[in-house]
């Protein structure tokens, strides 16, 4: 048995614990990067990268079907699903490729192969072959798909993100539980590349939207393309004569018994933390046996001990898991020296169409911050993109947008967005989210024409016509209020 002693070992290579070894090299010579799987991040291998290779796939066949509103005809398309499979695997081993190098680039004797599991608070066992004896250690162990019970029934035709794009063609029919940001990208491109696709949420949720109103539209707009039901009863799946049975309650409650090729599980992901030993530690864990820890530093119950990225559970985002593990890295290879990290305003999107994003502050963090006023403090500014200009002109005017501001100050707080270049406005409004910038300033920007960016103008707009008749309001109700007093005395 070999015993390594380190300064910091760091379990996983993944996008944070990349992060985690380069920042804590910056600190001590002595890192253990440890990783018992496959290198590649998430994101490269399963995640973003060949999911939007499938969606931009998705988008050329789609577009090409819509140009009858210009007064443009075309014959004929066909989907070589071979073929659109062949690029997004090309492309995606490419990606995985540049990840793979950056791993390879780190200092050999730094890297140990096998999987970690705790004895104690600061001793790794690595497979049979070594024992990592260190001082601080970070968790960057990543996620995997996570499912219900009543799913693993469809056996053998039970696909997840992480084995979907190995297909070798497109299936013919696919049914997809979880109407999130996995389910509704993935369930919307495998439609419009000529799968027969069906989704089934379960609590009412829409690609993470928090507006009812949004909400309903954007579950209206799916169901121009396929079916979605955000409630549906289903009774059961089971994997049968080379398909998967799905016994459901249809939208007019009809019980309807479906055949589909293969079931598509996209009901969420689950931290890799349950196969690390934690029990051997005092590692205190929320509900579902996530360490807790603080989320500037990143900090478990166990000051030396750190967790990075998927494997905490938090945000499950590549541009969080790299501020995570540079955060959780520099933080153990300075150690006892602890900073609190600088995190960037929350920014989220689903690459359906229309696009979602959500930034900020969200609505229950909104009503939470005002949960101990008496009245409503925030107005919201919206707009339509059925009537904006450019919006119209692309043939792309489906959606809203509602931005969130306090009432007092005028700084704005979040907004939701369910319509066209939402990345593009999503990132604007993070920046100013970052800023702390009101409406007012954020109308002193410049906006050009014609361009979709006019549409948060309007929004922003609206917000700013409801904060001044409410400061007027407001003003009226002091006189007034101020006037009964002198009336009394």
């Amino acid at each position: 048995m070999k015993v390594i002693n380190v300064d910091v070992a760091i379990i996983g290579t993944g996008t944070a614990g990349m992060g985690a070894y380069r920042a804590a090299k910056k600190h001590t010579d002595k890192v253990a990067l440890i990783e018992g799987g496959t290198y590649g991040t998430t994101c490269a291998r399963v995640g973003c990268m060949p999911s939007k290779l499938l969606i931009a796939a998705a988008d050329a066949s789609y577009h090409a079907n819509q140009t009858d509103q210009f007064g443009i005809q075309v014959d004929r398309i066909s989907v070589n699903g071979k073929a659109v499979m062949k690029r997004i695997q090309t492309e995606r081993d490419r990606f995985v490729g540049f990840v793979v190098e950056s791993v390879e680039s780190f200092d050999e004797q730094d890297k140990i192969r096998g999987f970690a599991k705790f004895l104690d608070e600061h001793t790794l066992q690595v497979d049979e072959h070594s024992q990592v004896i260190a001082k601080r250690i970070v968790i960057a162990t990543g996620s995997r798909p996570n499912y219900p019970e009543f799913l693993a029934a469809a056996g053998s035709r039970l696909l997840t993100n992480d084995n979907l794009f190995e297909l070798n063609d497109l299936p013919k029919s696919v049914a997809v539980f979880g109407p999130g940001v996995i389910g509704l990208e993935l369930g919307q491109a495998l439609s419009r590349l000529g799968v027969k696709v069906k989704v089934f949420g379960r609590s009412g949720s829409v690609a993470n939207l928090q507006d009812e109103e949004m909400k309903r539209y954007a579950e209206r707009t799916f169901n121009e393309e396929f079916y979605f039901d955000a409630k549906a009863d289903v009774i059961s799946t089971l994997e049968k004569n080379e398909a998967v049975e799905v016994i459901y309650f249809d939208k007019s409650g009809q019980k309807t018994t479906e055949s589909f090729q293969y079931i598509l599980a996209a009901t969420g992901r689950r931290a890799n933390v349950d196969k690390l030993g934690l029990e051997n530690t005092s590692i205190k864990l929320d509900e579902k046996n996530n360490p807790l820890f603080d989320e500037l530093t990143l900090q478990t119950s166990v000051d030396h001990i750190f967790v990075a990225g998927d494997a905490n559970n938090s945000l499950t985002l590549l541009h969080e898991a790299a501020d995570d593990g540079k955060v959780a890295g520099t933080n153990a290879g300075a150690y006892p020296v602890i900073a609190q990290g600088q995190r960037r305003a929350p920014l989220s999107v689903v690459f359906t169409e229309p696009q979602v994003a959500s930034v900020g502050l969200s609505l229950r963090q909104i009503a939470d911050l005002y949960a101990d006023q008496s009245t409503t403090n925030y107005v919201v500014g919206q707009v339509s993109f059925e009537g904006q200009g450019r919006s119209r002109v692309m043939g792309k005017n489906k959606g809203l947008l509602k931005v969130y501001a306090d009432q007092s100050s005028g700084k704005f707080l979040g907004a939701e967005m369910f319509g066209p270049a939402a990345e593009h406005i999503g990132h604007l409004l993070a920046w100013a989210r970052q800023q702390q910038m009101t409406i007012q300033t954020m109308l002193t920007m410049p906006f050009y024409h014609p361009v979709i960016e006019e549409g948060l103008r309007t929004a922003l707009r609206d917000a700013q016509h409801k904060l001044l008749v409410d400061k007027q309001t407001m003003n009226e109700f002091i006189m007034t209020h101020d006037n009964a007093i002198k009336l009394v005395i």
